[in-house]
């Protein structure tokens, strides 16, 4: 039985499915000031400096940022976190990436087989489509980080 993809949030990035170079984390942009949210803000502008009367456009953020921080996480969370007990503890990388063009920052984890130790503060890292959990009927997918290989120049838009 083929199980079903699912994003963990949706609305938050394309499709998984296209092409790795066109994949997007989502957000939105305020008409009126010019403010960029994510996670997305759809019914009305957070900026409290705002004078109003925009709308809220979905726009597709920047696919390459810099590491502005990073963390592992190398043991099962305590009370309250919910997890299966029983399930072996999977460390995982989570970093934190500043997209200068949006003028923010951004948490996930970083791709498969990124550890610490390939991360420094300032590494330029790109957005690639990721999965976050498989059950029996679901593939639970989200956005990993991942470094551009080195020499890589060219900015994808």
């Amino acid at each position: 039985m083929a199980r079903t993809r699912r994003p963990v949030v949706a609305g938050w990035f394309t499709d998984d499915t296209v092409p790795e170079a066109e994949f997007r984390l989502l957000g939105t942009r305020c008409t009126a000031c010019a403010s960029v949210f994510f996670p997305r803000e759809d019914d009305w502008c957070r900026n409290p400096g705002c004078p109003g009367g925009g709308e809220l456009a979905e726009v597709p953020l920047s696919p390459r940022g810099r590491v502005w921080s990073y963390t592992d996480g190398r043991y099962r969370p305590p009370a309250p976190y919910v997890s299966d007990p029983d399930a072996p503890w999977e460390p995982y990388t989570l970093v934190a990436v500043e997209l200068a063009a949006e003028a923010m920052v951004v948490l996930g984890q970083a791709a498969p087989g990124v550890s610490t130790a390939d991360l420094a503060v300032g590494t330029e890292v790109e957005v690639v489509p990721g999965v976050l959990n498989e059950d029996e009927e679901h593939v639970w997918t989200a956005w990993n980080w991942r470094p551009v290989a080195r020499g890589v120049r060219e900015e994808r838009s």
